[in-house]
């Protein structure tokens, strides 16, 4: 679903507990989980189909479209969510932020704090997961990779805390030993198949249930289509592969190859830990710098 799916989004006569709002990028909207007749299934509908007293009972609305940043979640898709009022909301988002020039964490940062702070004080479950660094996942040459690595564990750190500060159901993703596993990964090597969506969808219900949130029987790992082949991740590697890395050379590459100049130069000087320092710092300034919650914004944690 691109951008325009938001406005199209199916939106329910009446609001109430049964819904689950999904929000974020291409992760939440399915990619890797592809449908018989066309389309996305996801993660996000997996889970939905365990949550409730009974299968079927929570309706999802999927505001997820790919390509989406975090600001493009508290500024987009955050409206349209407060209008459903929904029980439950993933707010999974920011790896697309760690491949922009521009990054910084402040801005990643206030943006999944205002959209977490704003659901959560409208009476919302949301859920969160710390992601795999995408540098990893691609297999990029180290001074290529370090930097990724780096800004993939500030937005971690960022999630995390502010999962925290608001009362969320945070999941350690990162942490999972199957995201190691090459047959959790679609052609991509960045999305997950529909075996690693089936167990990110796992992941949130056992989240969940230890939160002590209601839920129905865990998604099933029963798998509807075939793995991803080794020919086939070779052969769209050699085609969309390059262009998906064409599309970001205008943006991203320029600036990660003066990311990846600075970490040779630290490299040879053995003074690393400096770039590490700074990245911590930055991450640190950005969570100080949201304040404290309001009394009106603060939740009490899920139990």
């Amino acid at each position: 679903m691109g951008p325009e799916g938001i406005a199209g989004a199916p939106v329910a006569p009446a609001a109430g507990p049964g819904r689950f709002v999904a929000l974020g990028d291409s992760l939440t909207e399915g990619l890797g989980d592809p449908l018989p007749g066309g389309g996305w299934r996801g993660w996000a509908a997996l889970l939905a189909a365990a949550l409730g007293e009974r299968p079927g009972s929570v309706q999802l609305v999927n505001l997820a479209f790919s390509g989406a940043l975090a600001a493009d979640v508290a500024e987009r898709q955050l409206p349209a969510a407060q209008e459903l009022k929904p029980r439950f909301v993933s707010l999974v988002v920011g790896a697309n932020d760690t491949l922009r020039a521009a990054f910084t964490i402040e801005r990643v940062a206030a943006a999944l704090d205002r959209t977490h702070g704003v659901l959560s004080a409208g009476g919302a479950v949301v859920l969160t997961a710390c992601l795999p660094d995408p540098g990893r996942m691609l297999g990029l040459p180290g001074p290529l990779a370090r930097p990724l690595a780096r800004r993939m564990r500030a937005v971690n750190t960022v999630v995390h805390a502010v999962s925290t500060r608001h009362g969320g159901v945070h999941l350690h993703l990162a942490d999972h030993p199957w995201v190691a596993e090459r047959a959790s990964w679609s052609v991509d090597r960045l999305h997950p198949s529909e075996r690693g969506h089936r167990l990110l969808a796992r992941g949130f219900h056992t989240a969940l249930a230890d939160a002590g949130v209601p839920v129905g029987p865990p998604p099933p790992l029963t798998l509807d289509g075939r793995p991803p082949t080794r020919t086939a991740s070779a052969l769209w590697m050699a085609t969309k592969g390059t262009r998906w890395v064409a599309d970001r050379c205008t943006d991203l590459l320029p600036g990660l190859l003066a990311l990846a100049a600075q970490e040779c130069r630290h490299a040879l000087a053995g003074s690393g830990r400096l770039l590490d320092a700074a990245a911590d710092h930055a991450t640190r300034s950005a969570l100080a710098a949201l304040g404290p919650v309001s009394e009106r914004r603060r939740k009490t944690p899920v139990r």
